[in-house]
This record gives C-alpha cells, sequence and structure tokens, in this order.
C-alpha cells in the first residue's frame, strides 16, 4: 500500500520534482517504481577510500575511537559507508569509546576471539564439551548461529584443509545454512554443525 502510494506521488509531482530513492536491495522495489526511475549501481567502496572519510567524521564529532575499532568499522560495513556511519553512531551512543570489543557487542556480530574459541572446541573437544561451551558462549553474549556460521565459513577458506575435505565441509555447511532460514532450530542445526566439523576431524586424521 505505502509503495502504491509513493508511486502516486511520483507520478503527481513528475513534471517538477525529481525523486532520488537510495536502496541496497534493488528487488524491494515495486516494479511499478523501477520502470519509472533511471537505475544507478554503485558497488562497495574499498578501505582506502572509507578510512579517510570516517576519520573526518571521527574528527569532526571528537569520537574516541581505537585503530581496531575503526578496522571493525570498515570490516562489519563491507564497503557500505551508510551502514559504517550507523554503527559508529550506534556504538559512540551505547558505549562513548568505539573499540573492536564495543562494535562487535554493539551491532551483535561474534568477535573474532570468539569464533576462534569456536572453531577450537569445534575441531579439538569432544561433541559434548564443545556444544555446552558454545551454547554457554551464545547465551552469554546472545549471538545467533547464522552469524556464528557466516563467520566460520570464512575461516574455513582460510584453514589448510584438504580439498576433498574443505567440499564436504562446506557442503554440510551450507545444507545447516538452508535449513537455518527454513526454521528450524538453532540447537538442532548447532548439534549439525558440531558433528560436521568433528567428521572433519577424523577425515583429516585419515588422510594423514
Amino acid at each position: 500500500m505505502r509503495r502504491n502510494a509513493l508511486r502516486r506521488v511520483i507520478e503527481k509531482f513528475t513534471e517538477n520534482t525529481r525523486f532520488c530513492m537510495i536502496c541496497n536491495y534493488l528487488s524491494k522495489v515495486i516494479p511499478a517504481l523501477q520502470s519509472r526511475c533511471t537505475r544507478f549501481r554503485f558497488g562497495p567502496l574499498s578501505s582506502e577510500m572509507m578510512i579517510p572519510r570516517l576519520e573526518h567524521v571521527v574528527q569532526q564529532e571528537n569520537v574516541q575511537i581505537s585503530p581496531d575499532g575503526m578496522k571493525a568499522l570498515v570490516t562489519l560495513s563491507n564497503g557500505d559507508m551508510r551502514r559504517a556511519l550507523n554503527i559508529l553512531q550506534s556504538t559512540y551512543m551505547a558505549y562513548e569509546n568505539v573499540t573492536e570489543d564495543t562494535v562487535y557487542t554493539c551491532t551483535g556480530h561474534p568477535l573474532r576471539s570468539d569464533i576462534a574459541n569456536i572453531l577450537d572446541w569445534m575441531l579439538n573437544k569432544d561433541f559434548t564439551t564443545a556444544y555446552n561451551h558454545i551454547m554457554e558462549l551464545k547465551t552469554l553474549k546472545g549471538l545467533a548461529l547464522h552469524d556464528i556460521l557466516t563467520e566460520v565459513h570464512l575461516y574455513v577458506h582460510r584453514v589448510d584443509f584438504p580439498p576433498s575435505v574443505r567440499i564436504h565441509l562446506l557442503t554440510k555447511m551450507a545444507d545447516i545454512e538452508y535449513r537455518l532460514a527454513s526454521g528450524t532450530s538453532e540447537k538442532i542445526q548447532l548439534s549439525s554443525l558440531i558433528a560436521a566439523f568433528q567428521v572433519t576431524r577424523d577425515l583429516i586424521v585419515a588422510e594423514a
């Protein structure tokens, strides 16, 4: 209803007004609006382009930010300056000092140290111990399994796994992400994730 109302407003004032709509996902704009617009696509900004502008904002607003906090802003924004500024503002209002820990905590994103611990538990501990540790961490910091899965995926590409083992693990993780998107239980899918890494550990030992 609101989108159709916007379409009527655009049509009514098109003779003397130009509208500019900024969005991250074109698919969320209805076709009736898209057909009345000229589309411009902009790729993500590089860190070299984002950092100077963020430093300017930080200086003008007198925000105390650490080097690792700046790096966290750039990492989590994925090249989106608007998102970087929103995270910066939210973190400063909540914690005053902008550091890596406060940025990740404010956005509800797992810390790199948390992901490193989760990987260590899944690869080196028995199933029950790993499950209990991860559940305790999820409860303590309010982490979502989907966010954990996303970060673990990045680490999987950095670890020197044999190709066949990496393919097996990525396939299992893709299945888990699909089931999470379908609304299944996080506890069950966490068990599946730990089991996938336990099998991976056994495959690595077998190939050694």
